[in-house]
């Protein structure tokens, strides 16, 4: 549609957490609907080299791309909005920019110039900026830039920026700025000073917004608008309203009606028209309108922190609109979980899923919980460590191996039916040596999750470093258990299920990661289904004993 791509920024001021990401991605939706060829990418200020390292209660999920790059959470959110893959080249954080220029400088590209962070990390910047663009697969290319302006660590990014806008001249970039109008109780008003000031800030690095996206709880005034287009140098119109919403599903709508998308499109000098949102109001159609509940227990340990199982909570969203039925989900703590409590906790569960993670606490918790659901049976998932946990409980209290467990959790078990994979054994380094991205699984004919994916052979996302033990293979699956999914070339089980259970499966792979509002994921939609049909026997039974 367009030969020369577009590039739009977009900053944030007064307070972290505003929803950049859902502004970003909603932008993208609506620009996609028209036509465009979009995709977004989040440029992060801190200087770890991606989010792989960092605990969830830092920075919520890691999400994992198709090619195996770690990145921050707001992927998911392109995804899911976009229906369209990221990449390594959507995240871009400090430590990695400072880590390519350290690196050419040890190789002596600078020519022994001293290296500053003018022009440089900038230029390094700008050149990652750019890698999406130059690729001729999109029109518009959507920087997200973490943080807020003012921080030390956003500062490079807002000055490449500036260079950018430069760079590639009038037309070609449009920075948009999210704030913060807050409402004061006592005063009875919304104030827009903490907005000024943020633009001011902003204008002190040599960037002028063009569009002002203001978060409020309250309607803002046309007196409002009219005050903070005079005050903050931008056109009346391009001061756009986002008031809290009951989902992020409504955000592209909302924007809609403000118009965001026009504004955008008419200082970029392209053509608008109007988005076509069927199939995503559709969506929300189904969403908002369920005709059944069901209520499904998600067990972890850092439910605390709903960030971090954000794509999981999002699939049962989808799978949810998908089956017409609202998901209820139960967020249960498995460092909490006892012989004393656990039937008070699961009796009521229409569906548990056993969630992902690292280390030992909880552990004991999450395999309780397994054994409740599966002599219950209660429809069961688990993905990655669930999966695994799920082997343990069922080769401690079925095989009757006591003390079988993983060797992450217990180097020196004598039963290790889950252990380190080989090819992590000589791995000393943390970050990014996992196994991560899309492998192959091949579907066993006629199994359940054959039946649900509706073919053999699949691709799914990675990110773990211990496996199914197949020295217990044998063992295993003639007490009933069954490998279902086997990768082709490495031979490791990917899904374990128990055939003579209502629906129990566990998935070694991460399949939150690939569920979008387009295409729910298949695994999702099927075990939001089997707690349906568990609902409705316990509702049955319910009214055969009255």
């Amino acid at each position: 549609m367009t030969t020369t791509t577009k590039y739009i920024f977009v900053t944030g001021g007064v307070t972290s957490s505003l929803g950049k990401g859902i502004i970003a991605a909603s932008l993208a939706k609506l620009l996609q609907a028209q036509g465009y060829r979009v995709t977004i990418q989040k440029l992060d200020p801190y200087i770890n080299i991606d989010p792989g390292t960092l605990n969830p209660y830092e920075h919520g999920e890691c999400y994992v791309t198709d090619d195996g790059a770690e990145t921050d959470l707001d992927l998911g959110h392109y995804e899911r909005f976009l229906n369209v893959p990221t990449s390594q080249a959507n995240n871009v954080t400090t430590g990695r920019i400072y880590q390519s220029v350290i690196n050419k400088e040890r190789r002596g590209e600078f020519l022994g110039k001293t290296v500053q962070v003018i022009p440089h990390i900038t230029d390094e910047i700008k050149r990652r900026i750019q890698i999406l663009g130059k690729s001729d697969d999109y029109d518009i290319v959507i920087t997200e830039i973490g943080g807020t302006v003012g921080d030390i660590e956003s500062l490079p990014y807002i000055e490449a920026v500036r260079q950018l806008e430069w760079d590639l001249g009038e037309n070609n970039t449009c920075v948009i700025h999210l704030t913060l109008v807050p409402y004061l109780s006592a005063a009875g008003e919304l104030k827009t000073k903490p907005t000024q000031h943020s633009v001011k800030t902003l204008m002190e690095s040599g960037v002028q917004a063009d569009v002002l996206v203001c978060r409020t709880e309250h309607h803002l005034s046309d007196s409002i608008k009219t005050k903070l287009a005079r005050f903050c140098n931008v056109k009346k119109d391009a001061v756009i309203q986002s008031i809290d919403a009951s989902t992020i599903y409504d955000v592209p709508n909302l924007m809609l009606d403000e118009g965001l998308d026009t504004v955008v499109l008419k200082k970029l000098n392209l053509k608008s028209a109007k988005p076509n949102l069927d199939q995503w109001n559709a969506f929300l159609q189904r969403h908002k309108n369920p005709n059944n509940e069901v209520t499904i227990g998600l067990i972890g340990k850092y439910v605390e922190l709903q960030d971090s199982y954000k794509s999981i909570l999002e699939s049962f969203i989808h799978a949810g609109a998908a089956n017409e039925v609202k998901v209820k989900v139960e967020s249960i703590h498995s460092e909490y979980i006892t012989t004393d409590n656990i039937e008070d906790k699961l009796k009521h569960l229409h569906g548990v899923l056993v969630a992902p993670g690292f280390g030992e606490r909880g552990i004991e918790g999450k395999i309780s919980a397994i054994q409740y659901v599966r002599e219950h049976n209660i429809p069961f998932l688990g993905i990655c460590l669930g999966m695994q946990m799920a082997v343990i409980e069922y080769s401690r209290n079925v095989l009757g191996l006591t003390n079988a467990n993983s060797t992450e959790m217990n180097e020196e078990t004598d039963h290790p039916v889950i252990n380190l994979m080989e090819s992590q054994k000589a791995v000393i380094n943390k970050g990014g040596t996992m196994r991560l991205g899309s492998w192959d699984c091949q579907l066993l004919k006629g199994s359940i999750t054959h039946n649900v994916y509706k073919t053999q052979k699949i691709e799914e996302r990675h990110r773990h470093r211990y496996e199914f033990n197949n020295e217990y293979l044998e063992q295993i699956e003639t007490s009933g258990m069954k490998a279902t999914g086997i990768n082709p070339d490495t031979k490791l089980v990917e899904v374990i299920e128990i055939p003579d259970h209502m629906w129990f499966v566990g998935v070694q792979y991460h399949p939150e990661y690939k569920s979008t509002v387009a295409n729910p994921h298949p695994l999702f939609v099927a075990f939001v289904k089997a707690a349906l049909n568990h609902s409705s026997q316990q509702n049955s039974v319910s009214l055969a004993q009255n």
